[in-house]
């Protein structure tokens, strides 16, 4: 099959991130599709080594280089630090999960936000697809809308999501700059820890209910698309409330108690 000859460096700064993948095959087969749009990136969160061989012939002598330069990760949250947005892919639907939209609704709002930004699109296991924690990561989250069946091959929902964001930056054109204003998932990642230390520290978090407010938090802020300055800005709130926190304590424990009542 032949396509459409396109632009060096569109999609230069796009990486694609496959977690915990089951066959080599679908890697090279990533990895060639990857090529074809002019994504440089391939990134692979496994602990187990694969068949280069087998990824090799899937990916042809074209995509050859994304499979030797591929960046290999233990964790998900080391593959996604240098992104300032992910797209998660996801058939599993929930309350607690990011709102979904298709490829299509989600390139379009991704599109002008590829100046000067890392953008990761990231793909769950053959069998079972991204876990809730793999979302926590991502600030959109696509779902490929199918009659009934959503069974999809790993490298056809890569396929699907390159072709959508190439096709939305011909919608919507964008200048590349030199430097992102945004956090990257690393900023990110470092700010939540801060603010879940500090409301631990309040009492506002307990073991019960700790995962769903930090879900819910990392969503709400997550849509604030906050800059590198914003969530050291809240890090320096969180570090300044961890100290109050440490102080001796005056409040007495009726005034204490009082307080509780009014927050509940």
């Amino acid at each position: 099959m032949t396509v459409e000859h396109l632009p060096a460096g569109r999609l230069g700064q796009i990486g694609i991130i496959l977690v915990g993948p089951k066959f080599p095959e679908n890697i090279g087969a990533s990895a060639r599709i990857a090529s074809n749009f002019g994504i440089s990136q391939l990134i692979v969160v496994s602990g187990e080594e694969f068949d280069q061989e087998r990824m090799m012939k899937m990916a042809t002598h074209k995509a050859a280089h994304l499979i030797r330069e591929m960046r290999i990760c233990q964790t998900t949250a080391e593959a996604a630090a240098p992104f300032h947005f992910i797209v998660g892919t996801t058939a599993r639907q929930g309350r607690h999960r990011p709102q979904d939209q298709t490829p299509r609704e989600v390139m379009a709002e991704l599109a002008p936000l590829l100046a000067g930004n890392q953008i990761g699109l990231m793909f769950g296991p053959e069998d079972a697809g991204l876990s809730n924690e793999d979302l926590d990561l991502c600030q959109f989250a696509s779902t490929i809308p199918t009659a009934g069946f959503s069974s999809l091959n790993l490298a056809q929902a890569v396929a699907i999501h390159c072709y959508e964001l190439y096709t939305a930056t011909r919608i919507h054109p964008f200048a590349a700059i030199p430097k992102s204003e945004f956090a990257n998932s690393y900023d990110l990642e470092g700010m939540y820890e801060h603010v879940e230390e500090a409301l631990t520290g309040f009492t506002f978090l307990h073991d019960t209910n700790r995962v769903y407010w930090m879900r819910n938090i990392r969503q709400f802020l997550g849509r604030m698309r906050l800059k590198k300055k914003e969530a050291s800005m809240i890090r320096g709130v969180c570090r300044k409330l961890l100290w109050h926190n440490r102080q001796p304590q005056t409040t007495t424990p009726k005034e204490a108690h009082s307080f509780e009542e009014a927050t509940q």
